[in-house]
């Protein structure tokens, strides 16, 4: 059996898994379909994620199929799962309250604790979601990263003829142009990439603009997900008197215009990951609809052997979602 493994920035290696310890009542063993790779696993890659640990397996956005399990787990064997990446320990005061996703114990895969970019994952049959059959691999893969955009959207009340300001248009802008698009709202999405803007105009009748563009012009509401202090600043700047802006992408600082902000009465929501299983099972409402459109959010689906090229082209930014496909096996 063989994994991804980052023995430290810009290191990563395919190492082989002599064996595996054997499974828990509650714990499932996934063998795996594909893994998406993520922003925040190139940021670990290239060693910008601060609270990022090394040695670490890779990957966290991953599909699979149970193969085995303990004798407390409900899934049968067979069954397809995406899997929740982050743990929660259900017990602290922000678990208790609901809000599992800022757990005060939480770990995430692929981050701070070993991630699922390995032919055969063993995990805790709580973080496994079943999938429905008619949600093919190619959507079901995009579950996990889509329930971010859900939850950030519960922030704000984007509906028909309201007007969405989408700034950076990678994996999950993407998403947010679509599910906007989707609920009805006129959408504008921002790159400096052509090649981004050109992949969301093929997602639907949505307007495309690089930021320099838009000179003075106002949106309801603003969803931030560049994660760069320039987009930040300036999508501040873009939002309605007494609108909204929805942060998901991640910088370590930028300015705020306290006046602007205050004599505007504007309000500003901080997104971080999804709450489980809710969130999910919304994204999945969304994906088995024929109407929402995600097809060519995926731009690449290569061999996991491949990593070296994957994660070339996920670096490049001038594609979407690149999937390492696990089924085929290693030769070593």
């Amino acid at each position: 059996m063989w994994e991804l493994y980052l023995n430290k920035p810009h290191d990563m290696v395919l190492r082989k898994v002599e064996r595996q310890p054997p499974l828990k009542d509650d714990e499932v063993k996934i063998q795996l379909i594909y893994g998406g790779i993520c922003g925040s696993d190139l940021r670990v890659f290239k060693g910008n994620l601060k609270h990022a640990s090394y040695p670490i397996r890779a990957g966290h956005e991953v599909l699979g199929r149970v193969v085995e399990k303990g004798k407390d787990v409900k899934y049968e064997i067979g069954t397809r799962v995406v899997l929740l990446p982050n743990t929660f320990c259900g017990e602290c005061d922000l678990c208790s309250a609901g809000k599992t996703n800022i757990c005060r114990h939480k770990k995430s895969l692929g981050i701070n604790t070993d991630g699922g970019f390995i032919e055969e994952l063993i995990v805790p049959s709580k973080y496994v979601l079943p999938i429905p059959d008619d949600v093919p691999d190619n959507k079901a893969i995009l579950i996990e990263p889509f329930a971010v955009i859900v939850h950030a959207f519960k922030k704000v009340n984007i509906m028909k003829d309201r007007s969405v300001a989408i700034v950076g248009c990678g994996n999950e802008g993407m998403l947010a142009a679509v599910l906007a698009h989707y609920l009805g709202a006129h959408v504008t999405a921002m790159d400096i990439n052509p090649a981004k803007l050109e992949m969301v105009r093929n997602l639907g009748d949505i307007r495309t603009a690089h930021p320099n563009e838009i000179n003075g012009e106002t949106f309801d509401i603003v969803i931030e997900a560049a994660g760069t202090r320039q987009s930040i600043e300036r999508g501040l700047q873009m939002v309605n008197p007494g609108g909204e802006m929805v942060l998901i992408g991640m910088t370590q600082e930028a300015s705020f215009p306290v006046t602007h902000f205050v004599r505007n009465e504007l309000t500003l929501y901080g997104s971080i990951i999804y709450h489980y299983p809710s969130d999910f099972l919304q994204s999945i409402e969304y994906l088995r609809d024929h109407r929402f459109n995600v097809n060519d959010i995926i731009s690449r689906i290569v061999p996991f052997t491949k990593f070296r090229e994957a994660y070339e082209w996920a670096l490049s930014g001038d594609y979407g979602k690149i999937l390492l496909d696990f089924r085929g096996g290693c030769d070593g």
